[in-house]
């Protein structure tokens, strides 16, 4: 017997050494990839690759490929291969490339390359996401919804949801409390958004346990297991489309899906109309009839899934911006004022009303949020992925077809050919006379091309009104309970967002 259980022992650790050799060996084969094409590239490890996934401290994603930038671009390369895993990828560093990339030879790159996956996760196949023909369709049908037009009818949702702010944030300087800002900006855009694309009040301010802002929470607020799922999604996507890795949280996806189902029908069959994103879905969803005439310019799922992503991004990237905005600002009290001044000077020429037009004369504002977005992109690189195989202008390298491509966004607005002194908060980098000299394809916070950010528009008004009622009320310092220098969390999947907690002291004016 003992003979037998030796044996077998010895015939599994057989087939785990053999099964540890082919692996390792197909490794070293992958690693050549870049070598092979005659492209630079960073000196990949067993099994991670290039990526440091248990570095200490932790790094960021976008950081790491800021290294990579500035280390390669250094040394006169216009490129660089890394690798996930075995998976090779290909990030660019030249900005005639970036701009082939993203405009120029658009039809070679139209696809993100982002993991979704309808099947298992309806939410997930919304316009950031979905490829080819479907998000060219996706992308007609939805533009419209983001004109200036649209923006005008739903401001007065802006405007209601930052007076509530507002009676929030007197309510704690009446107690002389710090303010925890990330929290209080998240729960002005989550009402904001809450209300625009589901048609609801979200209450975030009178409702601590309100379920939008839980749900938001949760979108952001991964387990360690979802993480990996998400980083195994990213590397692998074929695996993780075959085993059916989710990347939202079931229990939103339950609550988002009956949400806009009950909002959805609801409104139609009390024929009520409201001026918000979700009546704009459900027009563009009854635009095509079947023969029956029912709507189907969008299925339920495809409403909810666009719904959902902008909810997700809405809510997180405006919040953050503001809260990068603000902590820059208590770092700098005279831009502070000087936006204060501008915000008293031009209200006071729309009899104190916080209207559309009166945020697009706020120039220096623009400024201020432009230069955050520079410091502190929500996104802080792009993905793409080549469709077909792609000659590089001027060279015979080729990429070839399902390459993945990394823009890496945070290496270029730290770039001091683009932008000098990068880690100086400075507004005046697009200023009227400045702006026109920034080189094209250095600043990205909203993407560029044909697959740019389509609700950029509603981001920046959005963060405009939250700064307007803060800025117009308040004088901020930061309090001391806030951790500085301020540092990015590497954990944080989809959006840059702080460490930990941002404390100002907030005065009434």
């Amino acid at each position: 017997m003992a003979i037998v259980s030796e044996s077998i022992i010895f015939d599994i650790f057989a087939i785990i050494l053999t099964l540890f050799i082919g692996l390792y060996t197909y490794f070293q084969w992958a690693f050549k990839y870049w070598e092979r094409k005659g492209i630079p590239y960073v000196t990949p490890k067993f099994p991670f690759g290039t990526i440091k996934l248990f570095s200490s401290p932790p790094l960021p994603i976008g950081e790491l490929f800021r290294q990579h930038y500035d280390k390669y671009k250094a040394k006169g390369h216009k490129h660089v291969g890394i690798y996930v895993f075995s998976r090779p990828m290909y990030l660019v560093l030249d900005v005639d490339y970036i701009k082939s990339i993203l405009s120029k030879d658009f039809d070679y790159f139209v696809d993100r390359g982002v993991y979704f996956n309808e099947r298992h996760d309806p939410l997930s196949g919304n316009l950031f996401t979905v490829d080819g023909a479907k998000w060219r369709s996706l992308r007609t049908k939805l533009t419209p919804t983001f004109t200036s037009g649209k923006m005008k009818m739903m401001f007065h949702i802006l405007v209601e949801c930052g007076s509530q702010m507002k009676d929030a944030i007197d309510t704690m300087c009446s107690k002389n409390c710090p303010v925890d800002i990330k929290d209080v900006l998240a729960r002005f855009t989550t009402n904001i958004i809450g209300s625009c694309a589901f048609g609801l009040d979200c209450n975030c301010f009178t409702d601590p346990n309100s379920q939008f802002r839980k749900c938001g929470k949760r979108i952001f607020d991964l387990t360690k297991l979802e993480t990996f799922a998400l980083f195994l999604a990213f590397s692998v996507p074929s695996l993780a489309r075959k085993i059916g890795i989710k990347t939202t949280p079931d229990e939103v996806t339950e609550f988002l899906l009956n949400v806009i189902q009950e909002a959805v029908k609801y409104r139609e069959q009390n024929n009520i109309m409201r001026k918000d994103f979700l009546q704009l879905l459900i027009e563009i969803k009854n635009s095509v009839k079947d023969e029956n005439g029912k709507g189907i310019g969008l299925t339920t799922n495809e409403l909810a899934a666009q719904a959902f992503v902008f909810f997700a991004a809405g809510y997180e990237t405006s919040s953050t911006t503001m809260t990068f905005c603000l902590f820059e600002l208590t770092q700098n009290l005279e831009i502070q004022q000087n936006v204060r001044d501008e915000i008293n000077k031009v209200l006071k020429k729309h009899n104190g009303e916080i209207t559309y037009d009166a945020l697009m004369e706020m120039k220096y504002m623009g400024q201020v949020i432009d230069e955050t977005l520079r410091k502190y992109p929500p996104l802080t690189s792009l993905n793409r992925k080549c469709m077909k195989d792609y000659k590089l202008p001027d060279t015979d390298i080729e990429i070839s077809n399902g390459t993945a491509v990394l823009i890496p966004i945070l290496g270029l607005h730290y770039d001091p050919e683009y932008f000098p002194d990068p880690d100086v908060f400075d507004p005046d980098r697009f200023s009227e006379e400045n702006k026109s000299l920034i080189k094209p394809y250095t600043y990205l916070p909203f993407g560029d091309g044909p697959r740019n950010c389509i609700g950029l528009r509603f981001g920046l008004i959005q963060t405009k009104v939250g700064l307007t009622f803060l800025l117009k009320n308040y004088k901020c310092t930061l309090n001391e309970k806030t951790r500085v220098p301020l540092k990015m969390d590497p954990y944080s999947v989809f959006v840059a967002a702080a460490e930990g907690d941002v404390w100002l002291n907030v005065e009434k004016i």
